[in-house]
């Protein structure tokens, strides 16, 4: 059976969108649906109330799972097979490493809080 996944992140982080582009455009995953978190806030909100926090990471609902921060990156980078995308390979190969992708995510973390405080955009979503 094949999975549906749908990743949600921040569109105001430009890092978060980046990678969001790429995933919908060059990554070859089927059945993917992206989701800018600030589109759909009554979503967020849902979330937030199942404990899981879009500032502290992006998530990824995986039919009924849902994976958040690092544990939706490493996964979603798991399912992307010969991308084309050069940037977009290099990051997949990184982050399909659960060791890395744990320990590379807190800093990508700090990197959104700079880059969105440098905009003079919210942190929090909600």
């Amino acid at each position: 059976m094949t999975s549906h996944y749908t990743f949600i992140y921040d569109g105001e982080c430009p890092f978060c969108n980046h990678f969001a582009e790429l995933l919908e455009i060059k990554s070859k995953i089927n059945n993917i649906k992206i989701l800018d978190g600030r589109k759909n806030l009554t979503l967020i909100k849902s979330l937030l109330e199942k404990g899981y926090d879009l500032d502290k990471g992006a998530i990824l609902l995986k039919d009924e799972d849902i994976l958040h921060g690092a544990d939706a990156i490493n996964t979603i980078c798991k399912q992307i097979n010969n991308p084309s995308s050069s940037l977009l390979l290099l990051l997949s190969r990184v982050f399909k490493s659960n060791k890395r992708t744990n320990l590379i995510f807190p800093f990508l973390v700090r990197a959104r809080r700079f880059a969105l405080i440098s905009k003079g955009k919210s942190i929090s979503l909600v």
